[in-house]
Parts: structure tokens; C-alpha cells; sequence
């Protein structure tokens, strides 16, 4: 009961004040989600290092969880509201540790998603939202690769005419994390401790829309504090995994970081998403992106067939472009969709060619991507959010429906690498293509994965859903070009599958 003090303190504070401000209009809205899978995301069955042979995943093949959102919305005008968002769970059930054991009173499980005001500046659009709040760079075309998250913040946006608006943002994604303690030689000031590890970012986007044509150029600049990484390296929380998705891993993963002795580092963003829907029902999606990080410091990459070690370069700069061509007809919505983005060029030394990222949620597939709900069980979905290093080609058939009620989706997508297949040399299997990095399978240009997605959902009441998925990914990584790079290290690949039951309650 006491975990949940939070949650009912505040509900108290909404209404006490309700009493008190009668011109208040308070909005409750929710979600709750039970979660039922099965399955095995792993691409390995097997791993042996020199004599020593250990299964890469031992967890359990089922499991059941539950989650709940509730959003709570205090409305003065339309010029002036506050929303506070809490998130119960997830809750596996039977863990202690999140709640879901005998008893049920035990677990951190009450968590603040989001908190911020939205205001307007009196006699004009000019209109601010200040505070914990979800950040999404625009984009069409299987979801933003660079940023979909929440982060604390202030978003100014005003729109000039029926065509031309602007919108820019400071956000900030890490201040006050480090203890000068682990790390003497980097940026101290007397006692040390919190400086220099705030990472910010600024962004300008200028939506244009017009007949047909929706067009948002956009550009974002951030600074990261040069004992800001070791805040990242720690926070691996709720798919945000900054410190793995700016710098090269998973090939920095062998050996530690030496850290520069710059104290701040650049970093860069731009993107052109485009939608075209001027030849209704055909629509025409297209989403152009390009992202830096400035080196700070290089780290020791291992030659896993000789044990040699390489001083790599922390820069990581690349690019990805995205497409999606679809014609809603009577009986469904079939569509063409694909992307390529820079890989590595086998060079280390000079830092990694694929795209950065901070929390990408690419949503063209649904298990190795957030194109269903993009929720349960950790080891079988979200597998890959950015496509940095990757190319692919698919087919897909959205809102297959024959009775009423019951809609079908359909896609099969082929995964390729763009990485130089001599980077495999570098890249231990473990956090290479077998799933283990938060950004998916390091995949070269000799590997290729072939991925088969059916969502089924059905409307059983107005708020309530079942969604049934089941996903199959055949495994094609090329076994010459991976075992040939090691001296002590072997493998036995295997194809990954899940099966996944989300019944979903909305009010």
C-alpha cells in the first residue's frame, strides 16, 4: 500500500483542489494492459568460449505482466491546463521485486511518466509546455529513428497561417548523475562531484502543410558534459540507451573508454520527413536523416581472432532514409516499405559510420520494432529502434477485416547489414548479432534476417481489445564470416519466435 501513497496523494491533491477552484475542469483518462507471451528473441542456443559452453539466455519462456497508465488533466481554459502522467508496474507476475508476488505489497512500482503545464502567452498562438513531458522528432515512415521519449523540458510552438508553423525545444536529458569519485581523471572542480554530466538539446522545427504535401524540416544541437557518460552507462531504463547508441558500440563494449579531456562534446541531428497524400487513397511517406558525435576520447577494441588491441576513435556520424508507399483500398491497406542506413567501414580507427541515436522507436515491423503495442516482455520486442547498420525491404497488409470486430495485419520484412563484414573481428557474438545491444543484431553486409509478423485484433467492447501477436524471424547470419573472426569463440545460431497476448482496457 505504501508504494502507491504517491499515486493517491496526488489524486487527493486534484480533487481537494477541485473543491477550492470550481472553474477547474478535471479529465481522468487510462490504460490497463495484461500481457501474456511466450517465446525466444535470442539468435544464439549456444555459446562456447575455448572448453566452457553456456546458453546466452536462460530465462524462462513464459511469463505474464501487467501495467497501468493513468493520466490526470486539470483544465482552466484553453489557454491553460496541467497534466500529470503515473505509470503502475509492469508488474510481472510472481517477481517480488516489481509487486506481482504473494502478497502483493512489495516493489517500486509506481512511477512518474510525465508532469508539465500547458499555457498560452496571452493575445497571441504563441504556446509553451513546460515540464516531464513525451519529446518525438518529427518523422513519417516507420517512427523516429533519433528520439521518442520523455525528457524534462520546455517546447515553444506557434503557428504563423494554415501553412507555416515553428516549433523549437531545450530539453534536458542528464544533469547531476556523477560521483567525481569514479572516475579521477576526468573534468573536476573542488569536490567534483555533478560537473560537467548535463547533456542538452535544442531543436528548431518548421512544420509546412500543404494541399497534399506535409513537409517538417527540423535540426536539433546538443552538448554532453564530458562526465555525462558515465550517468548514461548507468541508465538503462525503459529503452532509453543513450550511452550505447551515441558511441560505437557494440564495439566499444570490448574495452573501457579514455575519456577526453575536452568538457563538453557536440552533437547533431537533422531530418526531412515528407507525407504526401495529394492521390488519396494512395499515400507517400519519405524520411530523410542524418546525425554526429564529436570524438571524446577513444576506447580498446580487441581483435577477437588475434586478442590484439586497437584504439578506436568515440566519433560516430551516419545517416538513414526511410520509405513507405501504401493504397488504402475497401478490404485492407497494402504497402511497400523500406530504409538503408550507413554502416561501418572496418576502420576503427577513424569511429563508428552508423547513425547515433538517443531513443529511436522504429515501428516498421512489430518484434524487432514498436509497430504493435511495443510493450511485454523485454526479450521479445523492441529489437531494433534505430536501423542503424541495417537495410531492409518489405510488404506489409494493415486492416485486413472480414467480420466485424476483427482486423488483421500482415508484413514480412527482409533484414540485411551494412557493415563491413571485417568489423566482425571486433564485435564479441554476445553483443553482436544475437540481440543483446539495445539498438538490435550487428548485422554485415554477409548477414540477412527474414522477419514475419501477423497482429490480429479484436474489439470484444468499445475499451476493450485483444491483440494477439505472433512473429518469426529466420536466422541468415553468415556463420564464415563470424566464426572465422575468432580464435576461442563458437557459436550455434538459432531462428527466434514469440507469441503474444495484450488484452488492453482504455477509458
Amino acid at each position: 500500500m505504501k508504494k502507491l501513497m504517491p499515486l493517491v496523494l496526488a489524486a487527493g491533491m486534484l480533487l481537494g483542489a477541485a473543491n477550492g477552484a470550481s472553474a477547474i475542469d478535471f479529465k481522468a483518462k487510462g490504460q490497463w494492459l495484461m500481457g501474456f507471451a511466450a517465446g525466444d528473441g535470442q539468435f544464439m542456443s549456444e555459446k562456447r568460449d575455448g572448453n566452457k559452453t553456456s546458453k546466452p539466455d536462460s530465462s524462462d519462456v513464459f511469463d505474464a505482466r501487467q501495467r497501468v497508465h493513468l493520466q490526470l488533466e486539470a483544465v482552466a481554459s484553453e489557454s491553460l491546463s496541467g497534466t500529470v502522467f503515473f505509470e503502475i508496474g509492469d508488474q510481472l507476475w510472481g517477481q517480488d521485486s516489481t509487486g506481482g508476488a504473494l502478497g502483493a505489497d512489495s516493489g517500486s512500482v509506481v512511477e512518474l511518466k510525465r508532469a508539465y503545464i500547458d499555457w498560452t502567452v496571452p493575445n497571441s498562438d504563441l504556446k509553451f509546455r513546460m515540464g516531464i513531458q513525451g519529446i518525438t522528432m518529427p518523422n513519417v515512415a516507420g517512427g523516429s529513428a533519433v528520439l521518442d521519449d520523455d525528457a524534462a523540458g520546455i517546447v515553444a510552438s506557434c503557428r504563423f497561417n494554415e501553412n507555416v508553423g515553428l516549433s523549437a525545444f531545450w530539453v534536458r536529458l542528464f544533469n547531476d548523475n556523477w560521483n567525481a569519485s569514479s572516475a579521477a581523471d576526468r573534468w573536476t572542480a573542488d569536490g567534483g562531484a555533478n560537473y560537467h554530466d548535463n547533456v542538452d538539446l535544442f531543436s528548431l522545427m518548421l512544420p509546412l502543410t500543404f494541399d497534399g504535401v506535409k513537409v517538417t524540416p527540423w535540426a536539433m544541437y546538443g552538448m554532453v558534459g564530458a562526465n555525462a557518460w558515465d550517468a548514461m552507462d548507468n541508465d538503462m531504463h525503459k529503452g532509453s540507451y543513450p550511452a550505447y547508441t551515441l558511441r560505437p558500440y557494440p564495439l566499444a563494449s570490448s574495452g573501457g573508454v579514455r575519456d577526453t579531456g575536452k568538457a563538453y562534446g557536440s552533437v547533431f541531428w537533422a531530418g526531412l520527413p515528407i507525407a504526401v497524400t495529394a492521390f488519396d487513397p494512395l499515400n507517400i511517406e519519405l524520411d530523410i536523416n542524418y546525425g554526429y558525435v564529436e570524438s571524446m576520447g577513444r576506447y580498446e577494441a580487441i581483435k577477437y581472432n588475434t586478442m590484439d588491441v586497437v584504439r578506436g576513435d568515440t566519433k560516430r556520424e551516419g545517416w538513414l532514409v526511410k520509405a513507405l508507399v501504401e493504397y488504402k483500398l475497401d478490404w485492407g491497406t497494402p504497402g511497400i516499405f523500406g530504409w538503408y542506413s550507413s554502416g561501418d567501414d572496418g576502420n576503427v580507427k577513424n569511429g563508428s559510420e552508423r547513425m547515433p541515436t538517443l531513443s529511436g522507436c522504429g515501428n516498421f515491423m512489430s518484434f524487432m520494432g514498436d509497430g504493435n503495442y511495443g510493450w511485454g516482455d523485454g526479450r521479445l520486442y523492441d529489437k531494433n529502434l534505430t536501423y542503424a547498420g541495417t537495410w531492409g525491404v518489405g510488404l506489409r497488409l494493415h486492416d485486413l477485416s472480414f467480420v466485424d470486430d476483427l482486423k488483421h495485419s500482415f508484413r514480412v520484412a527482409y533484414w540485411g547489414g551494412t557493415n563491413s563484414p571485417s568489423m566482425a573481428k571486433y564485435v564479441s557474438t554476445s553483443y553482436g548479432w544475437n540481440n543483446q545491444t539495445p539498438e538490435g543484431p550487428y548485422l554485415t553486409t554477409n548477414d540477412g534476417l527474414v522477419e514475419f509478423n501477423l497482429v490480429n485484433s479484436c474489439q470484444i467492447y468499445e475499451n476493450l481489445e485483444a491483440n494477439l501477436e505472433l512473429g518469426y524471424i529466420i536466422n541468415l547470419v553468415d556463420d564464415d564470416t563470424w566464426k572465422r573472426s575468432y580464435r576461442n569463440d563458437s557459436y550455434q545460431k538459432q531462428d527466434a519466435w514469440k507469441a503474444q497476448l495484450i488484452l488492453a482496457y482504455k477509458f
